[in-house]
């Protein structure tokens, strides 16, 4: 027998033995159930118990339930659903081992729901970012995933737990995608041609295009080459860019052929725009993220292992990458998100570590801070004549500067 059909009969039985256990069921709705026909007799029971109906202030402690408390019921649900009949009543009320255990059968039927409507929003998920890798936008697929996270948001309460993302013990694995389309690998080698071949091209995209938005391998790693290049200062040509590849062992473990580079490397004359190529390679890659993100849901929500707070967690986990992408894409934009960096992170990398390789990797800034003696000496008597300059800031500010043996060493 199946539990979840099990627990919808037993928590409808127990309130028609019992109409009082009502009052326990107060965080359940009607949607929760999954049968139509168990969705309207609990509406229905509801309803007969906020019209006051005898049958509900009876008392059922010897056992009997009031007849007109049945025949109401199946009267009323008969009028909005089919298959109901006197019989089935029956088939409910022997369903239900205690009618006191009407909370847990409730919990049982609220998890069922729980995991149906992720399942639901997921593949509506899917389903948008699909189509919108298909027509070249990306709204809809931002929609459904703001509504996808205030679902989850919305059953962690109903469920009593905090809406928090939550690793899981291991990755699910997805449902394959769909084979790279001739097109998609010819818009990533243009795109990488324009910036080897195109002078300063890479500042264009390099703020917030990532190696993960490209959907060939080889190409990400690649476009990884030549932002170690962009971020240690040094130019990039054909030749630099091959010397990269090879310094990072990336042709002799497989994973770049001579068959990627050359359409690549090899090319002339090439012209375009870079920081919209990027833009429209970062879409698809939206898109493509939405629809990993939904499958690797729809596999969580299929685990019956899982508790509904941690189902939730870790779909919540799952939108992660899918959001970062989209901090992104309002960066290329011009509409950055509230409180977002210039300089973002990779996953996992701490901030303190970024700012020490950045400033590691601005020669032209640390030639500029090394001036001359001349300079020097300069600079050093325009900070005395400052030092005896007379102070006309107000009490309050002097008494809230921080003086200098007060500041935080750095060193």
């Amino acid at each position: 027998m199946e539990p979840l059909l099990a627990g919808e009969q037993a928590l409808l039985g127990a309130v028609l033995l019992d109409p009082r256990q009502l009052g326990r069921l107060d965080w359940l709705e009607p949607r929760d159930f999954h049968r139509p026909a168990h969705r309207a007799l609990f509406s229905v029971l509801r309803e007969l118990r906020d019209a006051g109906h005898a049958g509900f202030a009876a008392d059922s402690d010897d056992g009997e339930v009031p007849l007109d408390w049945l025949t109401d019921t199946l009267a009323l649900a008969g009028e909005r659903t089919r298959g109901l009949n006197p019989s089935y009543l029956h088939t409910l009320v022997a369903a239900c081992p205690r009618a006191g255990h009407a909370p847990l059968y409730g919990r049982i039927v609220l998890e069922g729901s729980i995991r149906r409507t992720v399942t639901e929003h997921a593949e509506r998920l899917l389903a948008v970012a699909e189509a919108g890798l298909v027509a070249g936008e990306v709204e809809g697929t931002a929609h459904q995933a703001d509504v996808l996270a205030d679902v989850l948001a919305d059953l962690a309460e109903r469920w009593g737990t905090p809406p928090r993302a939550q690793k899981p013990g291991a990755v699910p694995a997805a449902a394959p995608t769909a084979e790279l389309s001739d097109d998609v690998r010819a818009d990533e080698q243009f795109l990488l041609s324009l910036l080897v071949h195109q002078q300063g091209a890479l500042q264009e995209v390099f703020d917030w295009l990532r190696p993960g938005d490209f959907a060939v391998p080889g190409h990400g790693r690649l476009y990884r080459c030549l932002g170690a290049l962009h971020h240690r200062g040094e130019p990039i040509d054909a030749v630099t860019a091959l010397w990269e590849v090879q310094r990072r062992g990336l042709l002799a473990d497989g994973a770049l052929t001579d068959e990627q580079l050359t359409p690549i490397l090899g090319a002339h004359l090439v012209a375009g725009s870079a920081e919209w190529l990027g833009e429209q390679l970062l879409q698809t890659s939206l898109t493509r993220t939405a629809g990993h993100s939904a499958r690797q849901i729809t596999v969580l929500a299929n685990d019956e292992r899982l508790a509904p707070g941690q189902l939730i967690g870790q779909a919540l986990h799952a939108l992660g990458p899918l959001e970062e992408v989209r901090a992104r894409w309002r960066t290329a934009n011009g509409h950055p998100s509230p409180g977002t960096a210039t300089a973002q992170a990779a996953p996992g990398v701490p901030a303190a570590r970024v700012s020490a390789a950045l400033s590691r990797s601005a020669p032209q800034q640390r030639a500029a801070k090394a001036a001359s003696p001349a300079a020097s000496a300069a600079r050093a008597s325009a900070a005395s004549a400052t030092r005896h300059r007379p102070s006309f800031s107000s009490p309050l500010r002097s008494a809230t500067r921080t003086s200098p043996c007060q500041r935080p060493r750095c060193c």
